[in-house]
């Protein structure tokens, strides 16, 4: 993408993994992976927050409707 964002990780052109290590998830980071999707095209992104005790309860998937 050549508009001046940065993302993460990209696997197959499909999905963009979007990682944070911070303490609590916020509407912020949701509303960067939504525009993530929406100008690169992809469907179905994943935002991962490592600062948790579980990884589990660290990912949310999100999807571009």
């Amino acid at each position: 993408m050549d508009c001046g964002y940065r993302l993460d990780i990209v696997v197959e052109n499909k999905l963009i993994v979007e990682i944070k290590a911070v303490e609590n998830l916020a509407d912020i980071h949701l509303a960067q992976v939504l525009t993530y999707l929406k100008v690169s095209g992809c469907k179905l992104g994943l935002l991962i927050n490592f600062n948790v005790l579980m990884l589990k309860d660290g990912v949310r998937r999100v999807i571009k409707t």
